[in-house]
């Protein structure tokens, strides 16, 4: 079996490798290439391009990045036709991935997209895409498969990979604790640190007692974050995000992913979000729920706070963030987090992925 896999950013690359290691379990001779990054390396998968040369986010860093991202999209069809996979794998990056899976359709190419876009939050026409280029839908949220059923898309439930990456055994903490943590988690992408890591470090000098960690991406140096930090006792821990939120009293948190793996892990969080005015203002058009992170969405409530754009600023981070560190409102939020957690049921998605694909191309 000869398997193409496409993801373009860190939690991509995760579950990527997660999914190669199950595969790898049920079919030993199985040939793999991939785009991804440290992980898929591990598994001894060959690697393509890196999500350090891949991964842009925004409609501003989209345009600037223009010629790149044609040439990649140009170089990988012409890869995938020189390997000629059985089947390819979408794991998110939909900008990307949506073109790949045109071309794969054009090309009688089987396609598997798992963790495919959040249409039903924004940017619904590329349902049509799905409907037309998919030909098999894995989703991790279980009202997708109703959302997309009620839109003549068959799509199947896997559960969600956040839950097994959590029940891995793994090292302890680094980091020797000697005051509340403050886990800040700015988000895996430049783009996206550049803007929020400076104004989640602006309130560091109001909380004293407590120490504030950044949970940094290994696609990036040390010197790098530590451009941000200046003379603020801040401390710095590299792939660590699990232990470190399991660790922390609370956190703040760039919109995204993270804020549910805090959910899963029961921390407190404020979810922070900020881009280029550009981005921010096409976003504002075409988002058309009334929240950004996924607890919010989840339970269609706010449950914790979101400081977006302007108003994430030091003004409100230190104001809200004195209102988390409250134990009676701490309380409140992880009461809900229990709710979000029996929406899911139990996992092993990454089995089950394996186990779907599998089965699907021995009956072709």
């Amino acid at each position: 079996m000869k398997l193409y896999i496409i993801t373009g950013e860190p939690s991509g690359d995760m579950h990527a490798a997660n999914l190669v290691s199950e595969l790898k379990k049920e079919i030993k001779n199985i040939q793999i290439r991939a785009w991804g990054g440290d992980k898929l390396i591990k598994e001894d998968v060959q690697l393509v391009r890196h999500i350090k040369e891949t991964s842009v986010m925004g409609f501003y860093q989209v345009l600037k990045n223009i010629n790149l991202i044609r040439k990649n999209l140009a170089f990988c069809k012409e890869d995938i036709l020189t390997f000629k996979p059985d089947a390819i794998v979408l794991i998110d990056y939909p900008g990307f991935n949506l073109r790949i899976a045109k071309f794969a359709k054009k090309n009688a190419i089987k396609v598997y997209y798992y963790i495919p876009p959040k249409v039903w939050a924004w940017n619904e026409n590329r349902i049509n895409k799905i409907r037309k280029y998919v030909d098999h839908l894995l989703v991790v949220f279980p009202f997708e498969e109703e959302y997309y059923k009620s839109n003549s898309i068959r799509a199947e439930y896997v559960g969600n990979p956040i839950f097994d990456e959590i029940k891995k055994k793994r090292p302890s903490f680094s980091y020797k604790i000697n005051k509340p943590i403050i886990a800040l988690l700015p988000g895996s992408r430049k783009q996206e640190i550049d803007k929020i890591l400076d104004e989640m470090l602006s309130v560091v000098n109001d909380f004293k007692d407590y120490q504030f960690i950044i949970g940094c991406t290994n696609s990036f140096a040390k010197d790098y974050y530590q451009s941000f930090i200046k003379e603020r006792n801040v401390k710095l821990v590299f792939g660590e995000t699990y232990n470190l939120l399991q660790n922390a009293k609370v956190a703040l948190v760039a919109s995204g992913t993270a804020s549910l793996e805090a959910a899963f892990l029961s921390v407190p969080q404020i979810v922070c979000y900020k881009t280029s005015l550009i981005t921010y203002i096409i976003a504002r058009f075409l988002i058309k729920i009334k929240y950004i992170s996924l607890v919010n969405i989840l339970l269609d409530k706010q449950v914790v706070v979101e400081l977006i754009q302007q108003n994430l600023n030091r003004s409100n981070v230190k104001k809200n963030l004195h209102i988390l560190l409250d134990e009676n409102f701490s309380d409140k939020i992880l009461i809900n987090y229990k709710k979000i957690k029996k929406i899911f049921g139990s996992s092993n998605a990454s089995k089950n992925v394996s186990k779907y694909i599998i089965s699907s191309l021995k009956e072709i």
